[in-house]
């Protein structure tokens, strides 16, 4: 699979748990060998301006972080674009699905899935859209951009069953016709992180679901970084997301 990076994406930006020191490492570390890298690009400034107020923006540059959020949202576009015709994967820092238009919180700046649908939906290549966001914390900023938007489905997945969680994904996905369905992966759910919930093996069987939906109605897919905070666990859980986009459904 193609996964889009940037070394830069090593730098620490921020004191928070998203910029820490050796997050990146612990995925780069794990997938080396097993993927095809792709060298991110910062995303234009019309691309973020179409989704972020300009005094948002203005706000970003101010703290010093706007050049490595335009290169998380240029790499979330590059994600889309590419998978489009074949699964791809972002492995990109600062986080956003918690940037709104005019504000953002919980480590992000720009809102990295919103920046790259928007892009997609404006050059006419989608026309609908399906979005997934299993991170632990609800995707508040993707749904205040893209919610209101009747070509476009969200789901954030809350059950504290396993079983449940996982129905509940697929339940949402049978019921998709989008042309791409984007995957806000948060791996903060995962039993040695935060949310004490999911097992490794249930990123794969969640890529393997994004999978055969895409099949099934001819859609693209793709999958951009949000959380995760487990360095230990974080990289193994990466890799079983996109062996499972690539079809593995087991190990």
């Amino acid at each position: 699979m193609k996964v889009i990076f940037h070394e830069d994406f090593h730098r620490v930006y921020a004191s928070d748990p998203a910029a820490a020191s050796g997050r990146m490492e612990a995925v780069t570390r794990v997938l080396n060998g097993k993927v095809e890298w792709i060298q991110a690009i910062p995303a234009e400034d019309k691309d973020i301006e179409w989704v972020h107020s300009l005094r948002h923006i203005q706000k970003v540059r101010l703290e010093g972080t706007y050049d490595m959020a335009a290169l998380a949202a240029g790499g979330a576009i590059q994600a889309a674009g590419i998978g489009l015709k074949e699964p791809a994967f972002g492995l990109i820092r600062p986080p956003g699905h918690h940037a709104s238009e005019d504000s953002a919180w919980g480590f992000c700046y720009f809102n990295n899935m919103a920046v790259a649908l928007t892009k997609l939906l404006r050059q006419g290549l989608i026309r609908k859209a399906a979005v997934l966001d299993f991170d632990l914390h609800y995707g508040d900023g993707t749904v205040n951009i893209l919610g209101g938007l009747d070509h476009i489905a969200i789901f954030n997945p809350s059950a504290s069953n396993r079983n449940h969680y996982l129905r509940s994904v697929e339940d949402f996905l049978t019921e998709q016709d989008a042309d791409i369905i984007g995957i806000s992966a948060g791996f903060d759910n995962h039993a040695e992180d935060w949310g004490g919930l999911l097992m490794t093996e249930d990123y794969r069987a969640m890529g393997k679901m994004v999978k055969d939906a895409a099949e099934r109605t001819g859609a693209g897919c793709f999958a951009i970084l949000e959380g995760g905070y487990n360095h230990r666990v974080l990289g193994q859980n990466v890799l079983a997301l996109i062996e499972g986009m690539e079809g593995a459904s087991h190990r």
